[in-house]
């Protein structure tokens, strides 16, 4: 699937998660709502998991960024925890993005000396630049999701592909930085 397919079907799968889940709330729609927002939560894990076999940086945090996005517009304005962690996560992507083209540009070898080169400031011996800080933090609030108690087993399971492909972004990050600085 493109980028562009991909995007689509992530957008749609999370207005059905947000429908279904709204569902659950009105009496006589909890039928619904629950058939919707599997429907959702399934075509969103199809999604995520078609991304993943790419092993492409950018295709992973675009879904990603798609879905929260999506989360971020359905939220509603009283949860102001959400919406914070939700528009700190969109900002992380937005400089994770930053980091994607500045590792395929040749001054990335210059940037590498302004990173600390102890352990705390790296990554598999690579910068820990704003691409991996990101996924640190993304993969932080998602196993912070996963402990949450009430969490539905199906949704459980589409969190855990989404940390899933935090994971194999960085691996496919690591592999432009080598590239970049030639080790």
């Amino acid at each position: 699937m493109d980028q562009i397919g991909l995007v689509n079907s992530i957008f749609r799968a999370a207005a059905n998660i947000d429908v279904g889940r709204k569902g659950f709330a009105i009496r006589g729609k909890e039928q619904e709502g629950r058939i919707s927002y599997e429907k959702g939560i399934i075509a969103a894990l199809s999604a995520f998991e078609e991304a993943q076999i790419t092993v492409d940086p950018q295709t992973l945090i675009l879904a990603e960024y798609t879905f929260l996005s999506q989360e971020l517009q359905f939220c509603g304005e009283t949860d102001k925890d959400t919406l914070s962690s939700l528009t700190q996560a969109i900002q992380s992507f937005d400089d994770a993005f930053l980091a994607l083209q500045a590792v395929e540009e040749s001054g990335y070898k210059t940037a590498d000396k302004a990173f600390p080169h102890r352990g705390t400031y790296r990554i598999s011996g690579f910068p820990k630049d704003s691409f991996h800080i990101a996924c640190i933090a993304h993969k932080t609030r998602l196993r912070n999701i996963l402990r949450a108690p009430g969490i539905d087993s199906i949704e459980k399971t589409l969190l855990k592909q989404r940390f899933a492909n935090m994971t194999a972004a960085q691996g496919g990050y690591i592999k432009k930085q080598k590239k970049a600085l030639a080790i």
